[in-house]
């Protein structure tokens, strides 16, 4: 069993997930990290929206599994991996649920980035 508290998107904190509709391709110092047709767009209360990415369409190759970890009431908890190639400034570049709760679940095997960690996060990239 579990100590933590478990909470259910609703009015008071919506959250939805919905296909994102268009190429998203992330990159850092010129190399794709991610590009993507199949990507989900989560809206959670008033946060800016974040791209979720399949991680089928991730260069894993270009990450590496840091230690860190978080806990979200909504989603459960995160894992994280950073971009060697990015230096200090994409440690923990990229987390995951991958465990999410039922209310996100279609957000398992999914991926996003700090839009901060890499260099471009491109929605609807030619």
């Amino acid at each position: 069993m579990t100590d933590k508290t478990i909470k259910i998107p609703g009015p008071d904190h919506p959250i939805t997930i919905e296909p994102t509709g268009k190429r998203v391709r992330v990159t850092l110092g010129g190399r794709v990290i991610a590009d993507t047709m199949g990507a989900l767009t989560l809206q959670e209360a008033k946060y800016p929206a974040v791209q979720y990415i399949p991680r089928a369409d991730v260069d894993m190759t270009a990450l590496e599994r840091s230690a860190t970890s978080s806990y979200c009431p909504y989603k459960g908890d995160a894992s994280y991996f950073s971009i060697p190639a990015g230096g200090a400034r994409s440690v923990d570049a990229m987390w995951t649920y991958e465990a999410p709760y039922e209310a996100v679940a279609s957000i398992e095997d999914y991926v996003a980035f700090y839009p901060d960690r890499v260099d471009t996060i491109e929605v609807g990239a030619a």
